[in-house]
């Protein structure tokens, strides 16, 4: 669970060297979607889509010694860039901490600034999906 907060207090630490200077949020932003790792081709299909997104999210799990390993991509630079925010903080985690973790850095890096509404609803799907993911490896799991 630690290993969530101090990604996250990574993020608001990165985010405070740019001053608030909304142009160069946007670009780091993007930058951060463009570092990606590649994601399968094959798993770009209607049911990797995350509801609630303007843009489109694919994400998608799966599950190993304990962790889960997200990826995710978007047709949208700047979503790109947010679901790799995401990424970053809950991958190789266990499906417990995942569950657990408050999300709270979009709070502390005042995302609500720098996207608008239809965002930040996409943005709390995006958390929803990976928690469910994570709902479901546990379950697996305990079985």
């Amino acid at each position: 669970m630690n290993q969530i907060k101090d990604r996250q207090e990574e993020i608001i630490e990165e985010f405070s060297m740019l001053d608030g200077n909304m142009e160069m949020i946007l670009n780091y932003i993007i930058e951060l979607g463009e570092e990606l790792s590649g994601f399968p081709d094959q798993e770009r299909v209607d049911e990797n889509i995350v509801k609630g997104c303007q843009s489109k999210v694919w994400l998608v799990a799966s599950y190993a010694n304990g962790r889960i390993q997200y990826k995710a991509d978007s047709n949208a630079a700047i979503t790109r860039g947010l679901v790799s925010l995401l990424v970053r903080v809950l991958n190789q985690s266990s499906p417990q901490d995942v569950i657990d973790a408050e999300v709270y850095f979009p709070k502390q890096i005042e995302m609500d600034r720098f996207i608008g509404t239809q965002r930040s609803n996409g943005f709390a799907s995006m958390i929803k999906q990976m928690k469910m993911y994570a709902v479901v490896f546990l379950a697996k799991q305990k079985s």
